[in-house]
């Protein structure tokens, strides 16, 4: 597996490792359908939040949420509408973000709730 791989195994890792901390409930991994993909889909009381992770090993260049564009964004909505359609949910849906900068063990974690709104399309 090549490092970046790694890299962000051990973030996504660390990410279920703090939520589960903060009292959600992991509902689902790496969920797929189709060309879609949500990093991890938890549960906090009776909301349904999309977690999208972005692990850097450093800021030098970009920060980890600069990697969420406007395109990504749009992925991130689709994906989670199909989640949603078939799991056939009504919760209240959030996105977050958490990024994780360093090296597995000694990552710096930051969870940004709320981090974006469903554009129209």
């Amino acid at each position: 597996m090549a490092g970046h791989n790694q890299l962000g195994k051990a973030g996504e890792e660390a990410a279920v490792a703090y939520l589960e901390e903060q009292g959600y409930t992991i509902r689902h991994r790496n969920w797929h359908k189709s060309h879609l993909e949500l990093d991890i889909v938890a549960t906090n009381g009776e909301e349904l939040v999309v977690v999208e992770v972005k692990t850097r090993s450093n800021t030098d260049f970009t920060t980890p949420e600069e990697a969420v564009t406007p395109q990504k964004i749009r992925r991130l909505v689709i994906a989670a509408d199909t989640y949603v359609k078939y799991f056939q949910l009504t919760l209240p849906l959030r996105f977050d973000i958490i990024t994780l900068v360093g090296e597995p063990g000694n990552f710096h974690i930051e969870h940004l709730q709320d981090a974006f709104y469903p554009p129209r399309f």
